[in-house]
């Protein structure tokens, strides 16, 4: 069995509080089948953190973007993307990218035009576009309908919202992550839309160190928990932990144009 963690922030784990090395937390989550990992920038400051990690472990993959919620680091410009996208080749996705209204107030354009500029360099690469999604279903859409449509793939990550807007972004050629709120108790709603996506839309992710599923909520998070967010998916769609990780696996595979054997 092999699973993949199609979005965590390795650059970003207390490694004191996961046993003190990077090397540990990588043999957890081998311990519990975790044979692939994608690290996802959120600021050009911090990725060549991110894209080290990558070069120095063959089953992490990395991505370059700057997070909508990132304000006070270097602005990203559409050269800037493709070029560091088009230099390295462990480079697999743009982002993470889109929109957050939660964190944000007042005038939002420039949350507005990031994400076009990310949208911009996805579609000159061709890689598949992580976006961020949190209160901001309809113009995060629109924004990709206006910019590209089905042209353009990716995954919305770490998804919370409902079905309708699941099958909107299924439709312009999005996958769906689930994270461990899917376990959390507050996520019925959540979890009835993972009960109904597509099985080929479906990716996992730890969005480590955040978020850790049941029966870890509250302490640190690491790749080795995207078992638990599998084990509970499969449950919901009433089929076994190793399909959920197959189907997961080949679609992580498909999407993001990357060769992986067990």
């Amino acid at each position: 069995m092999l699973l993949v963690d199609s979005h965590c922030h390795l650059d970003l784990l207390d490694l004191p509080q996961l046993g003190g090395s990077l090397e540990e937390v990588m043999e957890r989550a081998a311990s519990q089948g975790v044979g692939r990992m994608l690290c996802v920038s959120i600021t050009l400051e911090d990725f060549p953190r991110v894209l080290a990690l990558a070069n120095a472990w063959e089953h992490v993959y990395a991505s370059v973007g700057v997070h909508p919620n990132e304000r006070d680091g270097r602005e990203p410009t559409v050269a800037d993307l493709i070029s560091i996208a088009k230099a390295e080749s462990k480079v697999i996705a743009i982002g993470e990218t889109g929109l957050d209204y939660f964190r944000g107030n007042g005038d939002m354009d420039w949350q507005r035009e990031r994400f076009r500029r990310h949208i911009a360099a996805a579609r000159e690469t061709g890689l598949p576009l992580i976006i961020h999604m949190r209160d901001a279903a309809e113009d995060t859409l629109n924004i990709l309908r206006e910019e590209g449509g089905a042209g353009i793939k990716g995954v919305m990550h770490c998804f919370t919202g409902d079905l309708a807007t699941a099958q909107a972004a299924i439709e312009l050629g999005f996958s769906i992550s689930f994270s461990g709120i899917l376990t959390f108790n507050s996520a019925a709603d959540l979890r009835e839309v993972a009960a109904r996506i597509p099985e080929e839309y479906l990716l996992v992710e730890t969005d480590s160190p955040y978020l850790a599923p049941v029966p870890h909520r509250g302490k640190p998070n690491h790749p080795g928990h995207v078992r638990q967010v599998a084990e509970c998916l499969a449950g919901l769609r009433g089929v076994s932990l190793e399909h959920i990780a197959r189907a997961t696996t080949d679609n992580f595979s498909r999407l993001f144009d990357v060769r992986i054997t067990a």
